[in-house]
């Protein structure tokens, strides 16, 4: 629950023209809300604070540049946020606490809150200690597993979790899909899985692309049953469906994903981590221009 007065002064002092400061005012400035409850319903409030949802602005203007304060890596997307450290030490430890500490110190400040009973603690790696942090005056819980940005992670950062999660969702789809729509068409089939079912499938699949057959064959049933649903593939095999309807194999599309982005980092569309992925190295060949790509594995 962002204050707009408060919202609307930081911008001001980051350096925003007046024109812009004053269009945001308007934008957010002169809506009202009430509350109804079956047939009863409160008086209309003016809202004073909060970013309008699903706005390019909202994730935006949750935003603060105070927080480049912080010691430890701090990520934000909209008000989900995340603080990262290594804690292997005594020291490591006082500084994610003391920058626990800051943050708590912010949102008295700027008239906010955390939501208490959703922060938790994720601690990697085998010799991690488990220290006991608190937010305020409020002991922060560990946990297992925590999702960001829709994908769940775990403590030992093994996805499986995260496949079961995502199959688990898709064959639920199926399911409605089945017992909702009567043809059995491709041209019906077809669009719709690829609308509602295959964007889970490939999902992250840069950082969380399957790497064991247990887990693959949790992403090939899925895309079996989707083969299966139309009408005249049943006595085709997993293979002839696929050429039959046109449709890549998942392993095939990970590594077409996987090549398309690894081209972006080569192209210089992401030159502040592409540098630290790849480098150019001399070559003798002739039939070449001189020069070769170089993965630093050892920074991926």
């Amino acid at each position: 629950m962002v204050p707009h007065n408060i919202l609307l002064s930081k911008l001001e002092r980051y350096g925003f023209d007046g024109w812009t400061v004053w269009w945001l005012r308007k934008w957010l400035e002169g809506h009202s809300q009430r509350v109804v409850v079956n047939s009863s319903m409160s008086k209309w409030r003016s809202v004073t604070c909060g970013v309008p949802q699903r706005s390019i602005f909202g994730p935006v203007l949750f935003n603060d540049q105070w927080l480049s304060r912080i010691e430890c890596t701090i990520r934000k997307f909209a008000d989900d946020t995340k603080l990262n450290g290594v804690v292997n030490t005594h020291e490591g430890q006082d500084a994610t606490q003391r920058n626990l500490d800051k943050l708590e110190k912010w949102t008295h400040v700027n008239n906010v809150r955390f939501n208490k009973a959703k922060c938790k603690v994720l601690n990697l790696g085998w010799g991690n200690p488990w220290y006991h942090y608190r937010l305020g005056d409020a002991g922060i819980e560990s946990s297992l597993a925590e999702k960001h940005l829709r994908v769940l992670v775990d403590e030992k950062l093994d996805m499986s979790q995260q496949y079961a999660f995502v199959s688990q969702i898709d064959n639920h789809i199926l399911g409605c899909i089945r017992s909702s729509v009567a043809s059995r068409s491709w041209v019906v089939i077809l669009p719709l899985c690829s609308t509602l079912v295959r964007p889970h499938l490939e999902s992250c699949v840069q950082l969380c692309s399957p790497q064991h057959r247990k887990d693959m064959d949790l992403f090939l049933w899925v895309q079996r049953r989707v083969t299966t649903m139309i009408r005249g593939m049943e006595h085709l095999s997993y293979e002839e469906r696929l050429w039959e309807l046109g449709l890549f194999s998942l392993e095939k599309r990970r590594l077409w994903a996987d090549l398309i982005v690894a081209f972006q980092y080569l192209q210089g569309a992401c030159k502040k981590d592409g540098d630290k992925f790849f480098s150019r190295v001399c070559c003798n060949r002739r039939s070449s221009n001189g020069f070769k790509q170089r993965a630093d594995l050892g920074r991926i």
